[in-house]
């Protein structure tokens, strides 16, 4: 790499999943960047120094997934995005300062702004699957888009509780088992674990909802889940995690090289096609309604 070409990475552990590199390839290609992006698998004893001579190793900024999120914040000057969501995922250099943010949070936002149009009109409650990572940035942006309940199902009821200390009285925690009761009178659901991702049990509960609901998943591998094509047979608008995973990106490549991409159907098109040979679809036990007072363990899905 010569003196003066950028260089951006992806950091995680591993890092081989991470679609980033295809993504602002593309970008940097379309806008005549003369740039690199790069993988970078760094294990969590390696993490600090990493970030710490990120400069010395030729990088102007990077994204950073799991499981370094959280270190990514503490080791750098987080904005009220980061800070709240409790996770920083974009990192760029400010002058000598390295500063770093949640673009979770936006990408949910333009992914639902740009899918169902006008879907947080009138929107006054919702119900949020998981209480990870990804719903901490979910619950953070509809509370940014003034709804005014969300509920929490999660397994663990004190992880819930968790998001309703940071968040405050807008949460509401929520079992599995109040579902239909909630979905009643919802007008966004989303989930955010990896329910529903190839190789996890399914999320098979009876959408009974308003048809002006609006169902997003976090998941994209699957592109379409089991979740969306119920959503999708009852004529109910939906929004994918594809499209999150998109728009995510834009605001880091707009931090390291000053220019806002597009999220087009051409990019979306070369990510189906990368991620085309991984979402075969495997046997997967349905979770019914009535079991899903416990189902498995749920990660929120990677994004990067």
């Amino acid at each position: 790499m010569s003196d003066s070409r950028k260089a951006v990475c992806v950091v995680g552990w591993p890092a081989g999943h991470s679609r980033s590199p295809l993504i602002h390839q593309y970008w940097m290609k379309r806008h005549g960047v003369d740039a690199e992006y790069r993988k970078e698998a760094i294990a969590p004893e390696q993490f600090a120094d990493f970030i710490t001579h990120l400069r010395e190793r030729g990088y102007i900024g990077c994204n950073v997934t799991v499981p370094h999120k959280q270190a990514a914040m503490e080791l750098t000057l987080a904005d009220d995005r980061a800070r709240a969501v409790g996770a920083a995922n974009t990192l760029w250099f400010d002058g000598d300062k390295l500063r770093s943010t949640n673009t979770d949070v936006e990408g949910f936002l333009a992914n639902l702004d740009q899918m169902t149009p006008g879907w947080d009109r009138g929107l006054e409650s919702a119900v949020v699957l998981g209480a990870g990572g990804g719903a901490r940035a979910v619950v953070y942006a509809l509370i940014q888009r003034e709804v005014q309940r969300i509920h929490v199902v999660n397994r663990s009821p004190e992880r819930a509780e968790a998001l309703r200390a940071r968040f405050g009285s807008r949460v509401n925690v929520a079992q599995w088992g109040e579902m239909t009761g909630l979905l009643g009178g919802a007008g966004l659901l989303v989930n955010t674990t990896s329910l529903g991702m190839v190789g996890q049990p399914q999320i098979d509960f009876n959408l009974r909802c308003p048809m002006s609901t609006v169902v997003a998943d976090l998941v994209y591998v699957p592109l379409e889940t089991k979740l969306l094509a119920a959503a999708r047979d009852k004529g109910l608008r939906v929004a994918d995690g594809l499209g999150m995973l998109l728009h995510q990106a834009v605001r880091g490549f707009e931090l390291w090289f000053g220019v806002k991409p597009e999220v087009t159907a051409e990019l979306r098109k070369l990510v189906e096609e990368d991620l085309a040979p991984h979402a075969e679809p495997k046997k997967a036990a349905g979770v019914s309604a009535d079991r899903q007072k416990k189902p498995r363990p749920a990660r929120a899905p990677r994004m990067k």
